[in-house]
Formats: C-alpha cells, structure tokens, sequence
C-alpha cells in the first residue's frame, strides 16, 4: 500500500486524487490533506480518509475545522506556511501530491524533497519557477518527480517508446481555451464568467483562465523544459481543440508517438500513483470513430501574446521565469475580481517582465525575491490602467 500526502485537496485536481484513492483502497492511503479555505469539503474528507495530518491556510480556517471534528481530531490540525510544510513532508507518506495552484507549491515540494519522498506533480508552478533547482535536487535525493498534468504525463509515456537522446522534439497540445475564435476586439470585452467556461475540462479558476488566455500552455513548455531537459528550441505548440491527443514526442527517424484518451484527469492521475504500472479505472474507452475529425493548428501568438512571453522569459533564463508567474498570478487575479481586462492580464505579464530584475536561478532566495518583486511591481501596473480608465470596474 502506497502512503500519500496530497496538498490542494479540496481542489479539482485534489477531489480526482481522493477519487482514485476511494477506488483502489487496498491500494493507497492517506496521510496528509493540505487545502485552504473550503472547510466543508476538507471536513468531509477529513472524516472519510482519516489522515493523521491536516492543513489549513490561517488559524481561523483551523478553529473552523476543529469546531467541526471529534475532540480527539483536533490535535491532528495545523496552518499556514508551518503548516503545509508538515503536511509534505509527514514522515509515515512515501509521495507527496502537490495539486495546489500557484508559487505556494513550490517550498513543499523542495521539502518533500528533501525529505525523501517521490512527488506527483500537479503543480506546475513549482518547475516554472524553479526548474533547474528542483530537478538538481530531485537528482540528489535520489527521489521520482512523476507528472500529473495531462499533457506532461503524455509526454513522459510516449518517451517510453524510444531513447531520450533520439528525442527530436516535444509537442504539446492546447485545447485554445474558449476563445480560440474570437477576434481581438471581442477578447478586449470577455467576462470572468465567460472565461471560466472551458469547452473540454473542468478546471479550478485561475487554472481556466490561464487556459483561456494560453498562458497555462506557456507554464507547461517551461515546466517541459525542466521536466524531460529539453531545451525551449525543441518544444512547440499545437492547438486541438477536441482535447483527445494529450501531447506527442518526436523521434529523430521521424516517427511521433502520441498519447491519446478521453479528457478525465483520473487517468494521469492514476498512472502517476500507481506507475509503473497502469490500474483499470473503469472509465468510458475512447471511441475514434465517434470522435470524428481531430484537427491541430498553430498557436495565434498575436492573439494570444501569453504564450509568448512564456518563451521569451525562458529564454532570457534565471529568475526571470518566477517573474512571468508571479505577474500572472497578480493579473488573474485582478481580472477575476473585474479590475482588469481580459487582454491586460498579458499586458500586465509584459511591463512586469521588462522591469523586474534578473537573478539566479539556482539561488531559492533569489527565487523568492523575484516573486515577491513581481506581485509588487505587477499590482503597481493594475493600479496604473484602473487610474487611467483602463481597467474594469
């Protein structure tokens, strides 16, 4: 039986996790749940997986919780930072799931580390903002990172088809969001509501908008730099629209290996549990010819610049990539709450990456100082456009 640790837990991703889990419960056990605010859907959790850990954002998430649970529960509860870091590294877990969004991850995740455990992964953030530095550390440890996002786990599977010094190129493939269609002048007038409704996936809110905007492609080519060491010149992007290849991997004789499935987060999910081997999730079976035509186009960079800047932060290297995620963080969520508008948030992205400083991206304080600098410099910008009309509301 395999012992997990999961951050995030009342999230999207997390509840898929747990799903799994509840599944195959001679399987996997847990041992720690992190999440933030949603205390009734940690408690039922809580009360259904028995976790000797639980984590809480603040103390007054924790007074909520412990006045929710038996009195002999209470002493198992914990918060904040001190707090999500006893979740990830419990001694008695053998892999930590980090499915939080955002930088939150990524000092847990070096924990666990630290600590032994193999990581699946969810958390694209963490390799965004530290890839080369998590991956040394993966390499020193002697730990297995194993992807969950979709696309990654494609990939790491069809490189299971040859050698990776045969790699010619990865290929990641991007759904477009729900504005793949739409014009410049119309993405200037989307709503929150309308760019939290993803055609193919059910997705946690900053996550759908990132879709929306592609910027959540441009975390995943960082993020598959670091993971698989491929260098930015051999990762391109596709847009499918039909979301049924999950991404591919050229050979250097020219053959492509893809990796294709219905859109359920669970199969990623359990390959990662359960890796090597695969586990019968009893999920519909993806039926070609009812999926009728699947079409793959090239990105519209002029559109969607998101995607973009995510190639130019990693080219231009260091912490500038901690830069990119953090500003982007800011601008989502200046755009959910309806201060800022739907093309700003990569306008935003731009001016934050163009005045923020450079540093060391294998220094983890350097890391955090760009992040913190970013947030500063990026809400500085928000407050800018709202004050000159530019912004919503």
């Amino acid at each position: 039986m395999k012992t997990i640790s999961l951050l995030g837990s009342t999230g999207s991703i997390g509840k898929n996790v747990l799903a799994v889990v509840r599944q195959f419960p001679g399987r996997f056990r847990v041992a720690a749940l992190a999440a933030g605010g949603n205390i009734a859907e940690l408690h039922r959790q809580v009360l259904e997986f028995r976790p000797g850990c639980i984590s809480v954002a603040d103390e007054e998430s924790a007074r909520l919780l412990a006045e929710a649970l038996p009195r002999e529960d209470q002493d198992r509860i914990c918060w904040g930072p001190e707090g999500i870091l006893r979740a990830a590294t419990v001694p008695e877990a053998e892999m930590l799931v980090s499915a939080v969004v955002g930088a939150v991850g990524l000092l847990p995740t070096l924990s666990a580390i630290a600590a032994g455990k193999d990581i699946g992964l969810a958390n694209k953030e963490t390799l965004v903002m530290a890839g080369n530095l998590v991956m040394t550390a993966v390499q020193e440890h002697g730990v297995r990172l194993l992807p969950i996002d979709s696309e990654h786990s494609a990939i790491f599977q069809a490189l299971e088809a040859g050698r990776r010094e045969d790699v010619s190129r990865i290929i990641l493939t991007a759904s477009g969001g729900p504005f793949r269609e739409r014009g410049t002048d119309e993405l200037q007038e989307v709503t929150p509501a309308q760019a939290l409704a993803h055609p193919n996936w059910d997705m946690g809110r900053k996550i759908s908008i990132d879709s929306a905007t592609l910027m959540n492609k441009g975390l995943e080519v960082i993020e598959a730099r670091w993971l698989f060491d491929v260098e930015a010149e051999r990762i391109s992007v596709v847009v499918h629209p039909q979301s049924i290849v999950h991404s591919l991997v050229e050979y250097i004789d020219g053959s492509v290996v893809a990796q294709l499935g219905i859109p359920d987060m669970r199969i990623p999910i359990a390959y990662a549990l359960s890796y090597p081997e695969r586990l019968g999730l009893g999920l519909s079976r993806l039926s070609l010819s009812q999926c009728g035509n699947l079409s793959f186009a090239k990105p519209d960079y002029g559109r969607f610049p998101a995607l973009q800047l995510a190639f130019d932060a990693l080219a231009q290297g260091g912490t500038k990539p901690a830069v990119l995620n953090a500003a982007n963080e800011i601008a989502v969520e200046a755009f959910l709450a309806g201060r800022l508008a739907f093309l700003d948030i990569a306008t935003v992205v731009a001016d934050t990456l163009s005045l923020a400083s450079n540093g060391d991206e294998m220094d983890l304080q350097a890391i955090l100082a760009a992040d913190a600098q970013a947030r500063t410099i990026a809400r500085e910008r928000i407050t800018d456009k709202q004050q000159s009309g530019a912004g919503r509301g």
